[in-house]
């Protein structure tokens, strides 16, 4: 697969989220979400489901598991997949941004 394979499958992702996300939970989950609901002073358990997922990202992307998978499965890394190239066509002089992964102004995903 490729860079162009996992850009088609994000956007295919991201378009199915709102008619196919519900989420079961089980009990040791609910108890979880009760807690931090609590903890958390809030009433919005789909807040809490945000953040959830915010964290797992945040965490994959600094982990490596992130790019561990997109490499097994698409051949390219989150870095690759910002950027719109991979780093063999970046290197060859295949991108004309003049942005890169050591350039200053380069616009990367932040935390």
């Amino acid at each position: 697969m490729s860079l162009d394979d996992l850009q088609d499958d994000v956007q295919g992702e991201y378009s199915d989220l709102d008619e196919v996300l519900s989420v079961d939970t089980d009990r040791e989950t609910r108890n979880e979400l009760a807690m931090l609901l609590a903890a958390l002073d809030t009433d919005d358990p789909d807040e809490l489901v945000r953040r959830g997922i915010h964290m797992l990202f945040q965490s994959a992307v600094e982990t490596g598991n992130l790019d561990f998978h997109l490499r097994s499965e698409y051949d390219v890394t989150y870095d690759e997949y910002l950027l719109g190239a991979t780093m063999d066509t970046y290197n060859d002089g295949g991108v004309g941004s003049g942005v890169g992964p050591d350039d200053p102004d380069d616009r990367r995903y932040q935390f």
